[in-house]
């Protein structure tokens, strides 16, 4: 058989059906999601592919509890979540973003809104915002609290890096260029220019996310520019 034949084009990117996990990465950029009438929520418009007896739902803005309804509707958050139910194998990713499954057990991270791929319904969402006017300039407003126990899929572009934080040594990043933190840390949005400067969207050189204390803080090799949908 050629090593350019349909068939061994198949057998080289044909999926493993050795994996059962919930949660699987069945590419580096292509989350697997094996439900047994299970919920999930994933990021609408991130299905490529599902077999088997699958439906989906666009989350409501009261999704989430009255509490979260002015952050939803002032962010657009609300509108960007899907919910998937049922039988089979659902497939998601999001432009060629690279994607990695973390288990959180009792445990919170805080994600870029725009980075959030998947999660379990077991785990509970929840908008954050960093209250600062630098903050809103630099497009790192609103994030997502995930919280509670089950897995998560994130996306990133290209290869992440975790930088830890002390109290002896605070973190700081450009916040288009910020993927997750750790649940327990609370980043300051802190800017040096001047006010008339925040006319536009700022850069990473003006705007900073400051993080204290100790936690981590998840960072990628792009900055991702990303508009409120309307």
């Amino acid at each position: 058989m050629s090593k350019y034949s349909i068939e061994a084009f198949i057998n080289e990117t044909k999926e493993n059906p050795q994996q059962r996990d919930y949660f699987e990465l069945e590419t580096k950029h292509l989350l697997e999601i094996n439900l047994n009438n299970q919920t999930v929520w994933t990021k609408r418009g991130s299905m490529v592919s599902y077999v088997g007896n699958i439906n989906f739902e666009r989350q409501g803005m009261l999704s989430g509890g009255l509490g979260n309804l002015l952050k939803k509707a002032i962010s657009g958050e609300g509108s960007k979540l899907m919910k998937a139910e049922g039988t089979g194998k659902l497939y998601v990713a999001d432009s060629g973003k690279k994607v990695r499954i973390l288990y959180l057990n009792n445990e919170a991270v805080c994600v870029n809104g725009n980075d959030v791929l998947a999660h379990e319904q077991s785990v509970k969402s929840d908008i954050t915002m960093l209250k600062s006017i630098a903050g809103m300039m630099a497009g790192g407003l609103f994030q997502v609290k995930l919280s509670g126990t089950g897995h998560i899929a994130i996306t990133t572009h290209g290869d992440p890096l975790t930088l830890l934080v002390t109290p002896e040594t605070p973190v700081f990043t450009d916040p288009n260029a910020t993927v997750a933190w750790s649940g327990n840390l609370s980043p300051e949005l802190k800017t040096n220019v001047s006010l008339k400067s925040l006319i536009g969207r700022g850069s990473g050189e003006e705007f900073q996310m400051k993080f204290s204390g100790n936690g981590w803080v998840l960072i990628q090799p792009y900055e991702e520019v990303y508009f409120t949908e309307k």
